[in-house]
């Protein structure tokens, strides 16, 4: 099949056809569907750029933020990372299934700063139906007055997980703002003991038909009463009277949360991986 040399970059002209190539992959796409479904393809509403190649887009890929191979093969992924390679790299991470970004990391490496940290198995799990474990009944959304209670959490969890301070550059102002964005779209989740967090979640990403909880945390005192399961769940629950299908992904090496959210019912339907910077 003839393809269309290079990545092109697209607006609102290809949004059906960009909108047909997330249908689909539902569960990997919802971070960049959720986007495109409210603001288009354009990508001064974007917030990035959002590369094709060929006609009926037979590669497609996300530039902002982070960097996200969408859809495509070892042929695409040239094509992307050609057109990465002529920008400096403004990008945080690299994220998506895994069986594009390392491929495109492979042909970026030698050209990009060195990555702090890769991780190559993240397994991809989804579940649309209602939880198999009961939902933490104390678990809720939160509300715009808790910000400030909630935050100090949020920032918890991300040093934890990404090995960053959030904090840095800006003071914070910006992860501020991102975490007052969810509470405000009631897509953040929280237990309260004696007016402190124990537990929180929440929707990072949300389309149509996919919702994808991420920064799960557990206060440590309050780690191995199954808190993180019942609250994870608690979220599930929410998604699924939603009639959406909740997602998330998971380091491969964390079994403890494996079997958690096995438990609950989620399955695994893919494998990402994430190069961070």
């Amino acid at each position: 099949m003839l393809r269309t040399a290079g990545a092109r970059l697209l607006d609102d002209r290809d949004r059906s056809k960009v909108r047909s190539a997330l249908d689909a992959d539902p569960v990997a796409t919802c971070m960049v569907a959720s986007r495109v479904e409210t603001v288009g393809v354009e990508p001064w509403r974007l917030g990035g750029e959002l590369w094709g190649v060929g006609g009926r887009l037979d590669g497609l890929c996300f530039s902002g933020a982070n960097l996200v191979p969408l859809r495509g093969d070892r042929t695409e992924v040239r094509h992307f990372a050609d057109r990465a390679r002529r920008q400096r790299r403004s990008c945080s991470s690299l994220v998506g299934r895994r069986e594009l970004v390392l491929p495109l990391w492979e042909e970026l490496s030698e050209h990009w700063d060195s990555a702090r940290e890769v991780r190559p198995d993240q397994p991809l799990m989804a579940t649309a139906v209602a939880p198999t474990v009961t939902p933490d009944p104390a678990v809720r959304q939160t509300r715009p007055d808790e910000l400030e209670r909630y935050l100090p959490a949020a920032i918890a969890m991300f040093l934890e997980e990404v090995g960053v301070d959030p904090r840095l550059g800006d003071g914070g102002a910006g992860y501020r703002a991102r975490v007052a964005e969810l509470i405000g779209a009631g897509r953040a989740f929280v237990r309260f003991e004696q007016g402190e967090v124990v537990f929180k979640a929440e929707i990072g990403a949300l389309s149509s038909r996919v919702g994808q909880i991420q920064g799960v945390w557990v206060h440590p005192e309050w780690r191995g009463r199954g808190l993180g399961q019942s609250g994870t769940a608690a979220v599930v629950a929410h998604l699924v009277r939603a009639r959406r299908v909740a997602s998330l992904y998971v380091n491969a090496f964390n079994t403890p949360a494996r079997r958690a959210y096995e438990r609950i019912g989620f399955e695994q339907v893919g494998s990402f991986a994430t190069v961070l910077f």
